[in-house]
């Protein structure tokens, strides 16, 4: 059965939410690598988008089903509630990116679903127990990528303690080739996963797919292709932020706070559990830096992402409610 104008249209601006995810997380991806010159901007983003892309060969569907299934009932979802909760996303994207502010793709859209579908049921329509784990692992991600950062870095520290400061650097400044590559596996297989859930949940609220739940292939593919190619189109005032403002990096502090951040992301996408890729490299550059001395850390700024990071949902949530009751007013 065709898609009609209105569901492709939708799909369109998921596919759209996915490509801002993919620009407004690049620095999640490049932050570091780009930071310490082991790579260009220009090749740092299209080493990040391949992996990115390359991703959907690795991981499962697990976050796709907790978006689709787990945070709004999925018998009163309806085209408007997902449309209104993709513009609620786009909207706090694209002002954040322009600000400059690192934060959270995934708790927009998360933020966006819960208003639109607060606001077209009311309270009955969440489920509790999914909003639950989001919340807790907006705390609880930043700080498992601190912990990995800090004890990381104070390993590699001991372990090449008698090493000459050119030796360490030019080992890590190859080795971090890979750790960015593993990071961007797991950005990929998160974030990607988000927009895969939604317009699966989409086309079973419209009848498109029926049965068991399932996400077809090509869900998988445009998805993971539009979060590449927006990694591919590069977020340079978040990369100026993630990868100078917070501290100052070396090639070793790049590896440790990238292999943190995808060991986190990895374990988080196997379990399902929508994390946020920002909250979690942010984490850990604040766990590597720390390990010089905590004044190493820019303090102030790591302030005001926390405090972006708190305002996501609600303000997106806000944006959504109030896009859904246009889009319900112009349909009379």
């Amino acid at each position: 059965m065709p898609f009609s104008p209105e569901i492709l249209a939708i799909i369109a601006i998921a596919l759209f939410f996915d490509f801002s995810n993919g620009f407004h997380d690049a620095a999640n991806s490049i932050a570091t690598v780009v930071s310490t010159r082991v790579l260009t901007p220009r090749l740092a983003v299209a080493w990040a988008a391949f992996f990115n892309f390359a991703a959907f060969l690795i991981f499962g569907v697990h976050v796709a089903r907790t978006i689709a299934k787990g945070i709004v009932r999925p018998e009163i979802v309806t085209p408007d509630i997902v449309l209104a909760a993709l513009i609620g996303a786009v909207v706090w994207n694209l002002l954040t990116w322009w600000l400059g502010l690192p934060t959270s793709s995934s708790h927009a859209l998360i933020g966006g679903f819960v208003g639109a579908g607060l606001t077209a049921v009311g309270p009955s329509a969440i489920i509790v127990s999914g909003i639950t784990k989001v919340a807790w692992f907006i705390v609880l991600s930043p700080l498992f990528g601190l912990v990995l950062g800090w004890l990381g870095m104070l390993f590699v520290m001991w372990l090449f303690r008698s090493s000459t400061p050119s030796r360490v650097d030019g080992l890590f400044r190859r080795l971090q080739l890979a750790s960015a590559a593993s990071f961007s596996l797991g950005h990929g297989s998160n974030d990607a996963q988000k927009t895969a859930g939604i317009i699966t949940a989409l086309l079973y609220s419209t009848g498109y797919l029926t049965g068991d739940f399932h996400v077809p292939l090509w869900i998988i593919i445009v998805s993971y292709g539009a979060i590449g190619l927006g990694t591919l189109a590069g977020g340079w005032r978040i990369v100026k932020t993630m990868g100078m403002r917070i501290t100052k990096l070396q090639p070793v502090g790049g590896f440790c706070a990238e292999t943190a951040g995808a060991i986190a992301l990895f374990g988080a996408s196997a379990a399902g559990i929508p994390v946020s890729t920002t909250h979690t490299i942010t984490g850990s550059i604040v766990g590597v830096g720390s390990t010089r001395r905590l004044s190493a850390v820019k303090w102030g700024v790591a302030g005001r992402i926390v405090w972006a990071w708190v305002l996501t949902m609600p303000a997106a949530g806000l944006v959504a409610a109030a896009a859904f009751a246009a889009v319900r007013m112009a349909r009379g």
